[in-house]
């Protein structure tokens, strides 16, 4: 190694060590590199306040993550534009982060943007399993819904390949509360010296959960209102290896406060490291350890029935 290599490799670790609170004992690997992230947003059905434009400028989100590229050497595009997975300089991008909610083929959306075609759908997939970096933010778990019933778990082909990539679906969420977020792996890149946490947010209630999941936060269900979270805890954060690529999904990340706090922007930024190759961590599957009974769903109809009986007892 020359002498400007070193400084080039210093550099960027001197980098990573100092912004976002990412872990000192990291091997950074081949970090003079700059990658390109693509930062997908195109809402179908609710399009969520943190990833909404105003007088065309970009969103809180993007802005955010815009400012962690500047930060870590990482060219950052933001589009809401679905035929970007069909463009020339497609292969061009390392990674992607994703904030969409509903099925992105759907002609019309609340944001007026054109679709991703399913020849694009498939586009995006193929460069995951290829080596790719995913990182999902909140409702990127809305998006592409696997056939079958809302409160039920699915298996094989009736997953949505989308889901079954991302490694969870999205149920429902209750109103907004604090909980609890139990850190099960402090060391993964980004929740350095971070202890467990409690936020006030939109939570995600989950299913389909990939077996092969690293899970990184738990969701605490105890003392949450709502059926939703009337369930053992589950993951609320995890990582994988899908193939040949990494993939990152936090159910966090509708409020704008949680956007801008220091604990997300952290964990987001050891995200964009691992899946764009700049680190390595241990994501051995762990789901089995850490939430055993994370396919138990709450359930509607014993709640309903529940409901029945007390009013004619009374």
């Amino acid at each position: 190694m020359n002498r400007r290599q070193w400084l080039q490799q210093s550099s960027l670790a001197a980098l990573l060590i100092g912004g976002a609170g990412l872990p000192r004992a990291l091997a950074v690997a081949e970090d003079s590199k700059r990658r390109k992230l693509l930062v997908f947003t195109r809402s179908v059905g609710f399009q969520h306040s943190v990833i909404a434009r105003k007088e065309g400028k970009l969103s809180l989100a993007e802005r955010l993550v815009t400012e962690l590229g500047k930060k870590h050497n990482i060219e950052v595009v933001c589009t809401k534009d679905g035929r970007v997975f069909e463009a020339k300089d497609f292969d061009t991008f390392d990674g992607f982060l994703f904030q969409t909610q509903g099925d992105l083929t759907s002609e019309k959306c609340l944001d007026g943007s054109p679709p991703m075609s399913r020849a694009g759908k498939k586009a995006l997939l193929d460069a995951v399993a290829g080596g790719k970096g995913f990182v999902g933010c909140h409702c990127a778990s809305d998006t592409f819904h696997s056939k079958g019933g809302q409160w039920e778990n699915q298996t094989g082909e009736q997953v949505d390949p989308y889901i079954a990539m991302l490694g969870g679906e999205f149920i429902r969420h209750g109103q907004q509360q604090k909980s609890w977020m139990r850190i099960v792996d402090p060391k993964f890149p980004g929740l350095d010296g971070v202890k467990d946490f409690e936020k006030h947010e939109e939570w995600y209630s989950l299913k389909n959960f990939a077996p092969d999941l690293h899970v990184v936060l738990v969701q605490d269900t105890e003392g949450m209102k709502n059926l939703d979270y009337e369930r053992p805890k589950y993951p609320a954060t995890w990582a994988r290896k899908h193939k040949k690529g990494r993939v990152f999904y936090t159910s966090m990340g509708h409020r704008e406060d949680v956007w801008e706090s220091e604990v997300m922007q952290k964990m987001l930024a050891g995200a964009l490291a691992w899946t764009l190759g700049r680190v390595e961590a241990e994501v051995k599957p762990n789901l089995k350890d850490v939430a055993p009974n994370a396919s138990v769903l709450p359930s509607p109809k014993k709640k309903a029935q529940s409901n029945r009986s007390e009013k004619s007892i009374v």
